[in-house]
């Protein structure tokens, strides 16, 4: 069986920590069993590890976000990637037709599909296993995975099974599908043995292509790569699992949450109190993460949350907090804060002047032994302060070596790369005419790629 961890998200939920580039996935504050900060992604892919399944699983995301994984999981992971942000059922089917012309899996294969993020126990991970098995035994197209409820829930959509005893593998028909009811609906589905859909799901990598085949889409990883603009942005749910027939559900009762919005994912922080600050004892179930290197003071201010980090600060009622994303539906901010392969950086500060010209300023930390890609600017010109550590600088072909207190110009068009030779800090000030991302030309990313003309020490 081969796995699928589906990675997108918008990083509105949980902002300010999350942006568009760092999705509530990434954030480092969970606590791993050695006591060290950890994110989602990083828990989800330990737990895949320790069912013996990492190696057999893929993740599939949009470009932004492999730096990020790569950065949190290591480069050794499979990834998949989206040419642009669509809905799951494009991203499902470009996955599908990865494993089939480039992976080489066979159509017989099962795949399991699941959210790079559920926060639950080892167990979980036991059940999806045995959704290889339901497949086999059962010949349904599709298997679900259905979370048992502990309590009626408005925020989750539910799957209904048909009436009558459990079958093969303990799993069930479904009858149908309802999205987020009321507290009173739920009471009543939870009476006819409803599951909570937690967006697990399996089927033979065939049944998919076959799909695919009849829309008329190829089943080449590239060819559909240059078709991804023309698929409808569509749920899997809509697009597939709602219009199938001979499907079951394989009931989970076990420990599982959805850790989607800032009152849930306080509640399993095993600390209050994250970074910089003082929060007063009689501030009661208040939360104070901050991610700024200036401190935070709370004093008898209960019931609340308060995050800050390069990207904002937000104040809010914890049971309030899930409305950040309708209040930030227009906010559109450049990310002030990336996860990369090679370190982190951080904004300092954003100009934009009358006539046009830009300036933005950023502390970069390039972690020992990592290097940027081998690139070039087209629009604007840099200039590294080196404030700590020794790295090893290519400029156009030349190779010099950098220490704290160094100076180093990049003019437009300067084929430029920096590899850390012990854990270093710099800032960048970069200035152009337009400041972003389709302005840089990679050449390549891997260091001992790049050809020197001479060594300039």
């Amino acid at each position: 069986m081969k796995l699928v961890l589906l990675s997108g998200g918008s990083g509105k939920r949980l902002w300010p920590l999350s942006n568009d580039s760092r999705s509530k996935q990434f954030l480092k504050v969970l606590e791993s069993p050695e006591g060290l900060p950890e994110s989602m992604v990083q828990r989800v892919w330990r737990q895949l590890g320790d069912a013996g399944m990492a190696e057999s699983s893929y993740i599939a995301t949009g470009r932004a976000q492999v730096e990020m994984i790569q950065s949190q999981i290591g480069g050794d992971v499979s990834i998949i990637v989206e040419p642009e942000r669509r809905d799951t059922f494009p991203a499902i089917a470009l996955t599908a037709t990865y494993l089939y012309s480039i992976a080489g899996v066979s159509p017989d294969t099962v795949v399991a599909i699941l959210p790079v993020d559920p926060y639950v126990e080892q167990t979980f991970f036991h059940t999806v296993a045995r959704m290889e098995y339901t497949l086999q035994k059962t010949g349904a197209n599709l298997a679900l995975m259905g979370v048992v409820p502990s309590y009626p829930s408005e925020k989750y959509g539910y799957i209904i099974p048909k009436e009558g005893p459990a079958g093969i593998a303990g799993c069930l028909q479904v009858s149908h599908f309802q999205e987020k009811p009321s507290k009173e609906q739920a009471e009543l589905l939870i009476e006819r043995s409803a599951l909570w859909n937690c967006g697990v799901f399996a089927f033979r990598l065939g049944y998919l292509l076959n799909i695919l085949e009849g829309k008329g889409l190829p089943l080449n990883y590239e060819e559909l790569q240059k078709q991804y603009h023309i698929l409808p942005k569509i749920s899997f749910d809509y697009e597939v699992v709602e219009k199938e027939e001979n499907i079951v559900v394989l009931p989970y009762d076990g420990f599982w949450k959805d850790l989607g919005t800032w009152n849930t994912l306080t509640e399993e922080m095993s600390q209050r109190q994250v970074g910089k600050g003082v929060m007063t004892e009689d501030s009661v179930n208040t939360s104070l993460i901050n991610e700024l290197d200036i401190p935070v003071t709370i004093i008898g201010a209960s019931d609340l949350i308060v995050a800050a980090s390069p990207d904002g600060i937000l104040v809010t009622n914890k049971a309030e907090s899930p409305r950040i994303k309708e209040v930030l539906k227009a906010h559109n901010q450049r990310p002030m804060y990336e996860e990369r392969r090679w370190g982190h950086y951080r904004v300092v500060d954003y100009v934009k002047y009358p006539e046009g010209n830009e300036v933005l300023t950023k502390r970069i930390c390039i972690e020992k032994g990592k290097n940027i890609s081998y690139q070039l600017h087209r629009k604007r010109s840099e200039i590294w302060t080196i404030i700590s550590g020794e790295a090893e600088v290519i400029l156009n072909e030349k190779l010099h070596k950098v220490k704290a207190g160094d100076v180093v110009r990049i003019p437009e068009g300067t084929k430029h790369s920096i590899l850390a030779v012990t854990d270093v800090e710099l800032i960048e000030v970069q200035a152009g005419s337009e400041l972003v991302e389709e302005d840089t030309v990679r050449f390549c990313m891997d260091w001992n790629e790049i050809s020197l003309q001479q060594f300039i020490s």
